[in-house]
């Protein structure tokens, strides 16, 4: 676990927020919220269901790594690759003609809250590089 500056924490704060809030438009009935951010409707609530614990899961995750003040980089990296991948799809999807502009335009949030998870690990690599190789010296 590395330690996390008070920017990364913020950041954390602000997404886990985010993320549990958004995660409410995937309960099965919130077709209201679903339409209001663009996203489809006709799903069977499973799958709905499944993202919304998803999203929940790593809200809940991003709130323990700032309140801890510490992060696991893998997570970190797994989560960087989930935002700027959700916005990808979004912008596919418009590009398509399947997704409204503003499914997008709302996924920019994502693109941001990734692109500064990217900054995190590209600061922390040569630390972690380096207590890798005293870990690998130790043993």
């Amino acid at each position: 676990m590395i330690p996390l500056p008070q920017w990364m924490r913020l950041t954390l704060y602000v997404t886990a927020v985010m993320n549990i809030a958004v995660s409410a438009a995937f309960i099965p009935g919130a077709t209201a919220l679903r339409a209001m951010a663009g996203l489809p409707q006709a799903s069977h609530p499973l799958y709905i269901s499944t993202v919304g614990v998803f999203v929940m899961l790593f809200g809940i995750g991003y709130l323990w790594a700032a309140t801890v003040g510490r992060a696991d980089r893998l997570f970190i990296a797994l989560a960087t690759v989930g935002k700027l991948s959700f916005f990808a799809l979004l912008v596919r999807l418009w590009i398509a003609g399947a997704l409204p502009l503003r499914a997008p335009l709302l996924g920019t949030a994502d693109l941001i809250f990734g692109s500064l998870f990217l900054i995190w690990l590209l600061r922390t690599r040569a630390d972690a590089l380096a207590a890798s190789e005293l870990f690998r010296r130790a043993s």
